[in-house]
């Protein structure tokens, strides 16, 4: 596998690539490669690390594991490709609660790759899937890949942590909090959007932080 993951995180994460699981989980996707559609392609699997460098990081938007539909994963937690219509439907239901929350017009495109080259790190846990197979690839690896992110991250301070439902939620274990800022809310899927994630203002309050710590905004729409 061609890790394009950027030279800063390669620089923060490089002893992980060369430790067992690792190895053991490049060995997992070959054989799956033989077998089944692996998402997203190849060369988008370290999509958020290319595009969202290691010292650009502000924000960071937790997701599970790549949308399981071909041609919708792009690398992104919670983004689809700019041909995509109809959005999946937590991506819509974000988009109205950005709507909401910044009294804008709801976003038409899913492809997020304005937010990542404004320093938010859209991170799945799990960074490959098996098309038309949900959480195919979980506990392959991934997630202590993942895990290691966060804990990189311990060095910035002033980060806003975004974290959607149960399991986003989980990874406040790694996250310094004494130093950053964490907003929890439910899942912005259709069976838990109504029991908080709707009126939450995520972005709204984010931007809030950022000013506060002398950071440019985000520029969400």
């Amino acid at each position: 596998m061609n890790i394009n993951i950027g030279q800063s995180w390669k620089n923060e994460l490089k002893l992980e690539f060369n430790k067992t699981y690792f190895q053991r989980l490049i060995n997992f996707l070959a054989e799956e490669n033989k077998h089944y559609n692996i998402l997203p392609k190849e060369h988008l699997i370290f999509k958020a690390f290319e595009l969202c460098p290691f010292d650009k990081v502000k924000v960071v938007i937790l997701g599970q594991d790549p949308y399981p539909t071909k041609g919708h994963a792009n690398g992104l937690s919670f983004s689809v490709n700019d041909d995509v219509n109809p959005l999946p439907k937590s991506l819509k239901n974000i988009f109205k609660e950005l709507a909401d929350d910044l009294n804008k017009p709801e976003r038409i495109c899913g492809n997020l790759n304005d937010w990542a080259k404004q320093g938010v790190l859209l991170l799945n846990t799990t960074l490959t899937v098996r098309e038309g197979e949900v959480e195919s690839h979980i506990n392959k690896g991934w997630e202590i890949l993942t895990n290691s992110v966060i804990s990189a991250l311990h060095k910035k301070n002033n980060i806003v942590y975004i974290l959607w439902g149960k399991k986003a939620q989980k990874m406040s274990h790694f996250i310094n909090k004494n130093n950053n800022y964490i907003i929890y809310s439910s899942h912005p899927s259709p069976l838990s959007s109504y029991r908080g994630f709707f009126g939450s203002k995520p972005f709204s309050k984010t931007n809030q932080y950022l000013l506060i710590k002398g950071k440019t905004p985000i520029i969400w729409s």
